[in-house]
């Protein structure tokens, strides 16, 4: 009996699959007719050329996984039969995505697009930095994704080709009239409005507690009406950073209590129920903690929401609505590319799981 195994890494799960004249691992099968009796062995196969670049077996695979991962599936938790039909589900995008990347990448060799050393030194650092990582343990994590250097400057380059064309074959062509800018503008003032900031003090009042205890209702009385007296001396005109250097429990004493400043609409919604009707100088009533205690809190400023002038924010609305039109723009270069590419299919399954992606329209695609 001729017997055949695919095996691909999905994390620490490795699948196999033995079949007599089928390989799993994506639909729809390769043949079996390399196999030899009794022996098992792992295929590669060109499943399409695109203007006589190949698209392979293993590389579909490797973007299976990807597109999964990207997906935040669990990979600890899951099944191998999970795994084959999530990788069957992606297989039509996988393809799309393939030949798209492959053209793409042909067209900026020829516009002479290039991905330079700087460019990956740049992208390596922004890595390291992001992620807060030294050389050896950005080796260590690419090995534990099963890559290495050279694969990582590879995947750097696609991407920024792709980008490259973009730039060239899209945003350098796009004209974005004054009148478009205008209706931007006025249909979005909301995305050009400054937020709200505020500046706070805050003095707060422990009630103790033993360790591993709860705070005695007795004790957190005691921290409240303490609050109330401090309150009542800071309305009277008593100076509120001092109260907070001689009486507060919180972190923030040394500093007189400021906090801030805040973006109003990012603050703990509990805090903004009780501060945001607060006017500058003005003292808010107690708050009960979580685990004990008040906490009383003086508007130190406020800045008021404001319109930016749209000379100012005019660049930005540009590059907006630049990247609006990304998309349908990316999809009209991808179909005059492929209109004028030379695609051969090596097996007609995949080519009709392509072609039928394609035909439901960019809406559909990954």
């Amino acid at each position: 009996m001729k017997r055949v195994v695919v095996l691909a890494m999905f994390g620490s799960i490795v699948f196999a699959r033995a079949a007599s004249g089928q390989a799993a691992a994506a639909p729809p099968a390769p043949s079996a007719s390399e196999s030899t009796a009794g022996k098992s062995i792992i295929l590669e196969r060109v499943l399409v050329r695109v203007n006589g670049e190949i698209f392979t077996q293993s590389e579909l695979v490797r973007h299976q996984i990807d597109m999964i991962r990207s997906k935040n599936v669990d990979t600890q938790n899951i099944t191998d039969s999970n795994v084959l039909k999530l990788m069957n589900e992606v297989t039509p995008d996988v393809l799309v995505d393939a030949v798209d990347e492959l053209l793409l990448i042909q067209r900026a060799k020829e516009l002479g697009l290039k991905f330079t050393d700087d460019e990956f030194k740049v992208g390596i650092d922004n890595i390291k930095k992001d992620n807060k990582l030294d050389d050896a343990t950005l080796k260590q994590a690419l090995a534990r994704e099963g890559l290495t250097m050279d694969d990582l400057r590879q995947n750097f380059e696609r991407e920024a080709l792709k980008q490259k064309v973009q730039q060239e074959e899209i945003f350098r062509k796009m004209r974005v009239t004054e009148e478009e800018l205008r209706q931007y503008y006025n249909g979005h003032k909301e995305q050009f409005t400054t937020p709200e900031y505020i500046t706070l003090r805050e003095l707060f009042i422990a009630a103790p507690a033993l360790p591993g205890s709860d705070v005695r209702p007795e004790d957190n009385a005691a921290a409240k009406a303490r609050i109330d007296a401090i309150r009542a001396r800071a309305v009277a005109g008593e100076d509120f950073v001092e109260l907070v250097k001689s009486q507060s429990d919180a972190a923030t004493k040394a500093a007189g209590g400021l906090i801030g400043p805040l973006n109003l609409e990012d603050i703990n919604p509990t805090v903004k129920d009780v501060v945001a009707g607060l006017k500058v100088g003005e003292i808010s009533q107690p708050m009960a903690m979580p685990r004990g205690g008040y906490e009383i809190f003086k508007m130190d400023a406020r800045a008021t929401p404001e319109l930016q002038a749209f000379d100012k924010v005019r660049p930005e609305i540009e590059q907006r609505i630049r990247e609006s039109r990304l998309d349908v723009e990316t999809e009209k270069l991808l179909g005059r590319l492929r209109a004028q590419a030379v695609i051969e299919w090596k097996d007609d399954a995949y080519k009709q799981l392509y072609e039928k992606r394609l035909a439901e329209g960019p809406a559909a695609l990954r």
